[in-house]
């Protein structure tokens, strides 16, 4: 008799800034698969303007969604892992970087503590995470609010520009 291994669906967005930002989603996505879970499926790349502290590049965005068997915060650990790997260093909030991995959703769970806040506390507000979200897993249910990717899209006061990058993957 084998041992079961549950899976678990997570949905991720990564984004950047600095450097050469394709190649650091592709860095991104491949040391997810590598790491932290079976890589899905990938949206195509978006172009925003900064969110927040505007005085800065644009920025680059992609919807990931994995299959892992890790738990959420041993997932969290393992994306703050990636990131340092790829050359974050964490600074000023909403400030620069070379590449940054948010835990969006993770089956439909809620967690509230102190480091692990899943769904993700703001991304209904953002374009930036709805846009490559609405391409990826537009039926998805936000399992706070109780509106799906889509209708989460249609309601965002958020009107930053949210544009499909020419170099997509």
């Amino acid at each position: 008799m084998g041992l079961e291994i549950y899976m678990n669906t997570a949905i991720l967005l990564i984004g950047g800034n600095l450097g050469d930002r394709t190649g650091n989603l592709q860095k991104a996505v491949q040391l997810i698969a590598e790491n932290a879970g079976e890589v899905l499926q990938t949206s195509a790349l978006y172009q925003t303007a900064p969110w927040g502290a505007v005085d800065q590049p644009d920025y680059l965005n992609q919807g990931v969604e994995i299959r892992t068997s890790l738990d959420a915060l041993t997932l969290l650990h393992t994306l703050l892992e990636i990131e340092r790997k790829i050359g974050r260093i964490r600074q000023e909030k909403w400030g620069s970087r070379v590449i940054d991995i948010d835990l969006i959703f993770f089956n439909g769970e809620v967690h509230s503590l102190a480091e692990l806040k899943v769904p993700h506390p703001r991304m209904h507000l953002r374009q930036f995470v709805l846009v490559p979200l609405l391409e990826i897993v537009p039926d998805y249910v936000h399992p706070v609010l109780h509106k799906t990717v889509r209708e989460l899209a249609a309601s965002t006061p958020d009107t930053l520009p949210v544009s499909r990058y020419r170099h997509s993957l």
